[in-house]
């Protein structure tokens, strides 16, 4: 094997090691700059104390730690950690041991400072804080996003929350969570917890503060979080907590699959790749029979009607006018399907309209795919659809406009690349990730997206990904891991090998384009210049 080759899989087999470590997502920070230290103190020596005590203690699997130093009252500093109830003995310890760090460096010289990840909540003060209810400060936060049927959306996630806060009371570890079904494909997914020294009374007031806040600062957002410091609560619509210690593997374990198996698939024979990949899922061998309930229907969609989604339909004359009649300065791209124009609701709402061209021999197949998947996909990581339009032998898709454009347009073109320093890349990671694994396993329909790729990856605002273009996915029966087909969609370069040859595809395929794409993102360099799909400029 070369040398550059043998020191890529290194590389990448570090890196995937660290990604599979490190999962952590900063949510909230507060730093008071009411009282603070000075360098080389005494103050600041048992701040280094409390901070050890709390590291050394998350391994003991409590989820829950607090701890002092210092005699005088001028010297003296109290810390505690609180571990988010379905976390790992190892995830809580390593979500301690990163905020023990960071705290001191983004609360420089501060006596009260408190630090909240996805998965832990460490908190340094001047005042021992223990046995009592601290309604203040109460950070918030939410998902962009807006939830349609507000009114009854509202509703029901008003009765999951005082359900969850009161099974949180009353639990031993003080935490509780519930999902309840909003639509057939829609469910609120609802968390709250409490730290572990109040009483069930007091828990139980400061969770209905919090739930208080939740339902009434941003009303109608798709996920939201109130972050007082003896408890919180937290909402979204896709799965974000373990329903028990032998919960899903988590979406970290995938990312490192994916990029090893991309970096094997693209030094490896492409014998040892197709003999490997078709070994078969769990389920058994993957299914090659043409025309049989096992396998996937070539056009699984082509006998349904659009007509059913009327709630969905815009006037022409709406997106024309939104679009200023389809005009060459709104146009954002162009790819097999059609070109993308910008445009602007009578609302103020952006949209991007694809339209779909009259030369494109698959697009009428791709645009029924592509609507009637999206229309039942909800996922912060997805992009959203906000409807369609078939009239006067026009074709078009509405979505809501992604500002940023496409990954693919920012992460080749060297004017732009500055903005994708490596935490934004990291962040890119892990948004698909939990895109493809809500489409793999969290979804109701259970879907294999089959064309995976940077330009495919848009961005919104503050660089989250969301995944476009199903006009190739297809749905999987709950029965079914693995597919064949006699027609193969996508671009070369991220299809898997036993797609590309033999039409075989599963979530297997996606992953290798997964991988891919991971590799594009980390070595910068493009792994085709063969295309279905120009960038997509920012709207």
């Amino acid at each position: 094997m070369p040398m550059e080759l043998l020191l890529l899989l290194c590389t990448l087999s570090f890196f995937t090691i660290k990604t599979a470590e490190s999962t952590l997502t900063m949510s909230m920070l507060y730093c008071s700059n009411s009282s603070t230290f000075t360098s080389n103190s005494t103050y600041q020596a048992n701040l280094r104390h409390v901070l050890d005590d709390l590291v050394s203690d998350s391994y003991a699997d409590k989820g829950f730690f607090s701890t002092s130093r210092g005699a005088s009252l001028s010297e003296a500093v109290y810390g505690s950690f609180m571990c988010k109830g379905d976390v790992s003995k190892k995830e809580c310890a390593e979500c301690v041991k990163d905020a023990s760090l960071e705290i001191t460096r983004l609360c420089h010289m501060t006596k009260v400072s408190v630090l909240w990840y996805d998965q832990c909540m460490l908190r340094c003060s001047d005042a021992n804080f223990s046995s009592t209810v601290e309604m203040e400060p109460q950070l918030d936060g939410y998902n962009g996003e807006n939830m349609t049927k507000l009114d009854e959306f509202m509703k029901l996630l008003n009765k999951t929350m005082v359900h969850v806060a009161g099974k949180a009371s009353h639990h031993p570890m003080m935490y509780g969570h519930r999902e309840a079904e909003f639509t057939w494909d829609i469910k609120s997914y609802t968390f709250a917890q409490c730290v572990p020294y109040l009483s069930p009374n007091d828990c139980w007031e400061c969770l209905h503060n919090a739930t208080t806040s939740i339902l009434s600062l941003q009303k109608g957002r798709i996920g939201g979080r109130v972050l007082p410091l003896s408890c919180f609560v937290m909402f979204e619509i896709y799965p974000f907590y373990r329903s028990s210690s032998q919960g899903k593997v988590l979406f970290p374990l995938k990312i490192s699959a994916a990029i090893l198996t991309a970096a094997i698939g693209l030094m490896l024979p492409f014998y040892m790749i197709v003999r490997h990949l078709l070994r078969g899922g769990r389920r058994g061998r993957i299914v090659v029979r043409r025309n049989s309930e096992s396998c996937i229907e070539e056009y699984p969609n082509g006998r349904r009607q659009i007509s059913e989604l009327h709630s969905l339909q815009f006037d022409l004359q709406t997106i024309e006018a939104a679009t200023s009649k389809f005009s060459k300065y709104n146009k954002l791209g162009e790819g097999g399907f059609g070109p993308v124009y910008k445009g602007t609701l009578p609302g103020g709402q952006e949209i991007a309209a694809k339209r779909l061209s009259r030369s494109s021999g698959q697009g009428v197949e791709e645009f029924k795919t592509e609507v009637e998947i999206v229309a039942k996909l909800q996922h912060r990581n997805l992009v959203r659809l906000l409807g369609f339009s078939v009239e006067r032998e026009e074709t078009i898709l509405v979505y809501a406009c992604v500002p940023n454009g496409s990954l693919d347009r920012l992460f080749f073109d060297p004017r732009l690349r500055g903005q994708l320093d490596w935490s934004v890349r990291y962040k890119v990671m892990v948004g698909v990730a939990r895109g493809l694994l809500y489409l793999h396993e969290d979804s109701r329909l259970g879907i294999i997206h089959r064309d995976l790729k940077a330009s495919n990856i848009l961005l919104d605002t503050e660089m989250n990904p969301k995944i476009s273009e199903f006009g190739a996915a297809r749905i999987f029966g709950s029965d079914q891991t693995q597919g064949s087909t006699n027609r193969i969609v996508g671009t070369h370069g991220y299809m898997s090998p036993e797609y590309l040859m033999f039409g075989h595809f599963s979530v297997k395929s996606d992953l290798f384009s997964y991988g891919v794409l991971m590799l594009e993102i980390t070595t910068g360099k493009k792994s085709t210049n063969s295309s279905h799909w120009t960038a997509v400029r920012a709207c």
